[in-house]
């Protein structure tokens, strides 16, 4: 536990270099998540379907692989080392990105596996540095959550003017370079975070007995990954698809069973199985917000390309740049929230975790009622004001707040403490689930006749007033975890 202050109305120091480690991480990850469709349809020629499948692939692997990173992190290399690992092998990914079409899916394959290590793991330390029940636990993540959102304001404002008006080569060296920094940092600082982040084995032990072999495992962790991506691409797409897809099944299985064992093993107490219930069951609904909310880098990136007025003053505004409007409302709107969550405990009237899930899913609802009527008018054939796009951000940030710093908060709270990086991962693969629906819907949906975004409408509003429903049946198996 980190002890660098005890006053109950500031955060850990250690915060800090979290939230700037976290941000060149993010400036890196929406760097280049701004450029990718637009890269593949606008550069490439690829067909928009093709270009959306992939990015739903891509980006659902992304929140898949931190089952993995989490797994190996409690077990075998501490969260620390794991996010060495990882911003190592994204730096190493968006710069095969920046060498052309012949290095594009060894680069997507090193960001995934490097997310898998790093994602999971800061969001972990984070959680750390703060007791249990602490009122500012909430609060410290969505400070946190500022840095991830001032990365994602960056990154499409410099990555992607780069990539569209410069060079593609160019964006995707920025997001690399911006991973690296990220790294750096993350070295430099990372004392203020006291023993939080080192496996067990290593606590109350010296520095410098530990520098050689941590170098040796985060070296050897990087070099074996990249050889096994690297040979993977090289050998998967010669496998008949029978064989495919028996290896696909055999690693799911192998996958899920490790996974129960790890929790069979770990978990003792009915109070623990509860909690944990109550992480599986908001990681389901999940799904369905940010199956919404994902359609930023997809549907919404191609609607301000392809229909919105993007002229001002005589100067086009880059379709990605819209991608920054979010971050904006975070960066603005986050510490009124944060302040707000802390103010609500002191009175005893802070909305539990459930309910906040049901007001992030509710305002995402109403996010798409104003997408679906800018849709209506650019059916017309005439270029729309972007308000309507800032309006659905807007809307669709107040509904993140509620949600995604809540949620990692929630992952550090309710998670056996063995077991907080993997169930920090089981919490981001219902991101991929949600990233990979996000992509394949508007084609999904088309086979059926349906409007893409009277659809999210329905299913987001539905999930919100289920959540409401069962949120005194959450809040008592949290078993006193507020």
């Amino acid at each position: 536990m980190d002890q660098t202050t005890t006053h109950k109305q500031s955060h850990p120091s250690g915060l800090r270099i979290l939230f700037f480690t976290e941000m060149w991480e993010r400036f890196s990850y929406y760097g280049m998540r701004a450029l990718l469709v637009l890269y593949l349809v606008n550069q490439i020629q690829m067909d928009r379907a093709d270009a959306l499948e992939i990015y739903a692939i891509f980006t659902g692997l992304v929140y898949l692989t931190p089952i993995l990173g989490g797994m190996l992190a409690d077990t075998l290399l501490g969260k620390r080392k794991a996010i060495y690992i990882g911003g190592i092998l994204m730096a190493l990914g968006q710069f095969c990105l920046a060498m052309g079409i012949d290095t594009l899916n060894l680069g997507l394959g090193l960001i995934i596996m490097g997310n898998g290590f790093f994602k999971p793991n800061i969001s972990a330390i984070v959680g750390g540095l703060y007791e249990e029940n602490d009122p500012r636990r909430d609060g410290g993540f969505t400070i946190f959550y500022m840095g991830i959102n001032l990365g994602a304001f960056l990154s499409p404002l410099i990555c992607g003017y780069l990539g569209e008006k410069v060079s593609w080569s160019l964006g995707f060296i920025a997001a690399g370079v911006g991973m690296a920094l990220g790294v750096v940092i993350f070295h430099i600082f990372q004392k203020s975070l006291g023993t939080v982040g080192y496996p067990p084995s290593r606590y109350g032990k010296g520095e410098v007995k530990y520098i050689f072999r941590d170098v040796l495992d985060v070296i050897g962790f990087v070099v074996g990954i990249s050889v096994l991506v690297y040979v993977f691409l090289g050998v998967w797409p010669t496998v008949g698809e029978t064989a495919q897809t028996w290896v696909t099944r055999i690693l799911i299985a192998g996958g899920v069973v490790g996974l129960i064992y790890l929790l069979v093993t770990n978990i003792t107490k009915a109070d623990e199985w509860s909690r944990v219930g109550v992480i599986f069951v908001l990681a389901f609904f999940n799904v369905f917000f940010w199956a919404g909310f994902e359609q930023a880098g997809g549907t919404f990136n191609l609607f301000a390309d392809k229909n919105t007025d993007r002229m001002l003053f005589g100067f086009e505004i880059p379709a990605s740049s819209f991608q920054s409007i979010n971050a904006i409302f975070i960066i603005t709107i986050a510490p009124l929230f944060s302040n707000l969550w802390i103010w609500l405990a002191s009175k005893q009237k802070e909305p539990n975790t459930p309910l906040k899930f049901s007001f992030g899913l509710i305002l995402l609802g109403l996010g798409f009622i104003v997408m679906s009527l800018a849709n209506t008018l650019a059916m017309s054939g005439n270029l729309v004001s972007p308000m309507w796009l800032v309006m659905v951000y807007l809307l669709h940030t107040l509904g993140e707040l509620c949600i995604s710093p809540v949620g990692l908060s929630m992952i550090t709270k309710l998670a056996p403490q063995k077991l907080v990086s993997l169930m920090m991962g089981i919490w981001f693969s219902s991101f991929a689930l949600a990233n990979y629906m996000a992509g394949i819907l508007e084609s999904l949906l088309k086979r059926f006749n349906m409007e893409l975004f009277l659809f999210l409408t329905i299913t987001s509003f539905t999930a919100g007033l289920v959540v409401l429903l069962i949120s005194p049946y959450l809040k008592k198996a949290m078993k006193g975890i507020h």
